[in-house]
């Protein structure tokens, strides 16, 4: 069947599940350079820093009861900080149903070499057993997995009185997805993502159980500088205060207040829950409405309102193909899956793209599909 080109295209193609799409209006001219230039520990770097920690408190409505500290290494560092640092006291279960919970699963097993650490998989588009998770032990997982577009539904399965820690991956659904802190000891994420901050930052969220836990066990391997979260058996207030371990760059700092403040004009959190939960139906009614594609996400309670990944009925060089094509047209960049991930797209909805884009992007795949599908 041949299927007419577009004639519009997306105003903004940007549709990479990170670093993903900057915010509405993003221009340089928005970034206040006072801090640039100076030391991040003179009084005006620890103030934007601080600033950038109060908003995030504001935007994510982070309880009191949590500290939230800049970190660096993007959400890599922020995860491999906790682990590091808090994982040995108790067995540990390992939940992995895409790419990065498999990478802490495997850093968990291999580098660590925990021997009581338990490992809970299922396949991309599910979700493990999460009756099946025993919270005696600490737990690790993704809220949102960004290479399979699967997301647990809820924390209703986290029990209140657990007695291990729950180490919480949330680089995808962080500002996109309700989270109950309260079933949350340590959440993780990188402010790439869904505010289309810049890279090589990382968020660090600590509740009470989490430093309770810091300050009266030492775990039995060597923590580099960039990891230690401690000293002398204390925690180090001052990272949760503006005080960063290693030097950040201010300018990214100042890019992600840029993006906090949007985050407010736009209705905090829950404004950017409905921002990303539009443009993810945009994409599922695409999906709906045609027989050759499926979102890989099996359940809808499960499916993800950030990176929504589908697979189509055909070759796969056609989703290779169709990239290209949507690159060559400037209609899409980077909406290929993950390269662990079963071949497909993978297209970003949070709340930095605009519905209109998405809605101008769907004639467009078909067009790309029925391109490749004939070549």
């Amino acid at each position: 069947m041949t299927i007419t080109k577009p004639a519009v295209r997306p105003a903004c193609a940007h549709f990479s599940s990170g670093p993903c799409a900057k915010i509405p209006g993003w221009s340089t001219t928005l970034l206040k350079t006072e801090s640039l230039g100076r030391s991040h520990r003179s009084s005006v770097g620890k103030s934007r820093l601080k600033r950038a920690i109060d908003l995030t408190r504001a935007v994510l409505e982070v309880p009191p009861t949590h500290l939230i500290g800049i970190v660096p290494a993007s959400d890599t560092g922020a995860v491999e900080m906790a682990m590091w640092s808090l994982l040995g006291q108790r067995p540990v279960d390992m939940l992995a149903w895409e790419s990065f919970g498999e990478g802490w699963v495997s850093d968990v097993i291999k580098q660590l070499k925990l021997k009581d650490a338990r490992k809970l998989t299922a396949p991309y588009g599910e979700l493990p057993d999460l009756s099946a998770v025993d919270f005696d032990h600490d737990v690790v997982f993704t809220w949102n997995g960004t290479t399979s577009g699967v997301r647990v539904p809820d924390a209703n399965w986290i029990p209140a009185d657990r007695k291990g820690l729950t180490i919480c991956d949330a680089t995808s659904a962080a500002f996109a997805q309700a989270m109950d802190f309260s079933k949350l000891d340590v959440v993780t994420f990188s402010w790439q993502k869904v505010l289309g901050g810049e890279g090589a930052h990382g968020v660090l969220i600590l509740g009470p159980r989490a430093v309770e836990r810091l300050e009266s066990y030492s775990p039995p391997w060597p923590l580099p500088k960039i990891f230690r979260l401690t000293s002398g058996g204390k925690l180090i207030a001052g990272i949760f205060e503006g005080e960063t371990i290693n030097t950040p760059s201010m300018l990214c700092v100042e890019d992600y207040i840029v993006a906090l403040e949007w985050a407010q004009s736009v209705g905090g959190l829950k404004g950017l829950m409905a921002r990303a939960d539009a443009n993810a139906a945009v994409v599922q009614r695409w999906i709906d409405s045609r027989d050759f594609a499926t979102n890989l996400a099996k359940l809808a309670t499960t499916r993800s309102n950030t990176s929504v990944c589908l697979t189509l009925k055909a070759d796969e060089s056609v989703p290779k193909k169709m990239v290209k094509l949507l690159e060559a047209e400037k209609a899409a960049f980077d909406i290929s899956s993950y390269r662990d991930a079963p071949p497909g797209l993978r297209i970003w909805c949070g709340a930095t793209v605009e519905t209109s884009d998405l809605e101008a992007l769907m004639p467009w795949l078909d067009w790309a599909y029925a391109q490749a599908a004939a070549s």
